[in-house]
């Protein structure tokens, strides 16, 4: 029984979930963090941990196995059992217990469980499709700081010679003043005969445009016969996601597309983020759930997977 299996499935709903007699898996909301150095952008995760000291049976595991594999609920425990006692083995001969998509245990010298989160999922859906980002540091010239300092070095002096200029530098004022003065008003004329040209144009659109609608007749001399569509309804708890698109228009070109190909596709709702969820089919029972989702990763798409969720 591929244990880690169940587990995974049931990290992506639960924060808790325990091994009876082992231990317990435990997943905790990061939010998204910013690297100084680099300037990379992480987005929100779960992070995974393990306590070795919950060990007690909720019921949990063994439900969701008894539910998953069709057997009753004392067969799942015993299926758990035999299970923990094999990787209590492994571990007392010193290997090292790689469970896919949740990480690595092993015993330290003390004798004590060590575990290594796996990162190849991030298990907070609301942050699916959501990927690390680069972004080039922000570079400002203080423009101020330099004039500052050239000041300092270079001060500025008035002498004699300049203080004798400057009643020629009052009467070129004067003359500039006259000058703008006649440009403003040759401003306000030129502005107003293009306002009032751009006024006269506008009309004459609109009538033209008016007297092409009342000159346009529609119709309609055979109706079309209504269509018949049989359309049927796709249920179960089990999605295998194809992608969250921020752009439902996006969203709905992936749903056309992958019907072409000859999936059952459809919209499976908006997540916390506002991306629009695509999926290529839903299931009601789990194991055709992830024989699909294995061909599917197989021949279309390595990073589809599966959302456990009652859209119905």
């Amino acid at each position: 029984m591929q244990l880690e299996t169940y587990i995974s499935d049931l990290l992506y709903r639960y924060e808790c979930v325990t091994v009876p007699n082992f231990g317990a898996f435990l997943s905790q909301r990061v939010p998204a963090t910013v690297h100084e150095s680099t300037n990379a952008f992480y987005p929100p995760k779960k992070q995974l941990s393990f306590n070795e000291q919950i060990q007690t049976n909720d019921g949990l595991l063994a439900n969701y196995i008894a539910d998953a594999e069709k057997i009753p609920f004392e067969a799942a425990t015993l299926k758990i059992s035999k299970r923990v006692k094999s990787l209590k083995s492994s571990l007392i001969e010193g290997e090292t217990l790689s469970l896919q998509n949740i990480g690595d245990l092993k015993l330290n010298s003390e004798g004590k469980i060590e575990f290594n989160p796996s990162y190849h999922l991030n298990y907070l859906t609301d942050a699916f499709g959501l990927s690390q980002l680069v972004s080039p540091a922000v570079t400002r010239e203080v423009y101020k700081e330099e004039a500052e300092t050239i000041e300092k070095v270079i001060p500025l002096t008035i002498t004699p010679e300049k203080r004798k200029t400057k009643s020629y530098f009052k009467y070129a004022a004067i003359a500039l003043i006259a000058l703008t003065i006649g440009g403003f008003g040759a401003s306000k004329y030129y502005v107003d005969s293009v306002a009032t040209h751009n006024q006269i144009a506008q009309e004459e659109a609109n009538n033209q445009l008016e007297n092409k609608i009342q000159e346009a007749t529609f119709v309609i001399s055979n109706p079309l016969p209504a269509a018949t569509l049989n359309v049927s309804k796709q249920s179960g708890n089990y999605h295998i996601v194809a992608g969250a698109f921020r752009v439902e228009e996006n969203c709905d070109k992936k749903v056309a597309q992958l019907k072409q190909e000859g999936f059952k596709a459809r919209k499976i709702g908006v997540n916390k983020y506002g991306l629009h969820q695509v999926a290529y089919a839903s299931f009601n029972d789990r194991n055709e759930a992830l024989r699909e989702l294995n061909s599917i990763r197989n021949n279309n798409n390595d990073a589809a997977w599966l959302l456990v969720k009652d859209l119905n």
